[in-house]
């Protein structure tokens, strides 16, 4: 009897736009989630955008990339947690990066505020991505809150060389405030992801 050998395995995707997205892609189906945070009329705080480009280790765009956020309202209150955040706010947004022109994501929401003592406002995402087998976790802090980043407790663990990898640069547009945020998933300047 000969011995068998292991079964290859596979790479996952694309499947995200028909299956999560399908309302951005222009699908007949309903989306659970789009690239707008619900509720951000009780949310309080500045209204922001969140935008930037999935990339590969040899820095081309990855076309059918799919990302979430998760974040607290602008005082710093998740939703459905003890004294959650403005009822309406669900704090939670998905996008694929497959139907604007250069291949970015954005999202719309507000700026979060410190959801704990010492922490500094960040937005939590989750990357989706052609040929990985379990999606990426990552954080987004703000390139305008330096003194909030240097006591994070999370951004401290983080080489001091890597941490520009989860700073999202501040730009003032004619839409209003914009923070840019490109993912490199591997390669020179790979973003830091972290395991949960």
């Amino acid at each position: 009897m000969s011995k068998l050998g292991q079964t290859p395995s596979q790479t996952v995707g694309p499947y995200f736009a028909y299956g999560l997205t399908p309302t951005q892609y222009g699908y007949p189906l309903k989306s659970a989630a789009g690239p707008e945070v619900e509720g951000l009329a009780e949310a309080g705080g500045p209204r922001i955008r969140l935008e930037g480009r999935v990339l590969d280790g040899q820095g081309a765009v990855i076309e059918d990339a799919m990302l979430e956020i998760w974040q607290a309202d602008a005082q710093g209150r998740y939703p459905g947690a003890p004294g959650g955040a403005n009822s309406g706010f669900t704090g939670f947004a998905r996008c694929g990066t497959g139907t604007a022109p250069d291949k970015s994501y954005r999202f719309e929401t507000v700026k979060p505020g410190c959801a704990e003592p010492g922490c500094a406002p960040h937005i939590n995402m989750i990357v989706f991505s052609r040929g990985l087998l379990s999606h990426a976790y990552t954080r987004v802090y703000f390139q305008d809150e330096a003194t909030a980043n240097d006591s994070d407790p999370v951004l401290a663990l983080v080489p001091e060389d890597r941490r520009n990898t989860l700073i999202a640069k501040r730009l003032e547009t004619d839409q209003g405030i914009v923070y840019r945020f490109d993912i490199r998933m591997q390669g020179d300047g790979e973003t830091v992801f972290f395991d949960l």
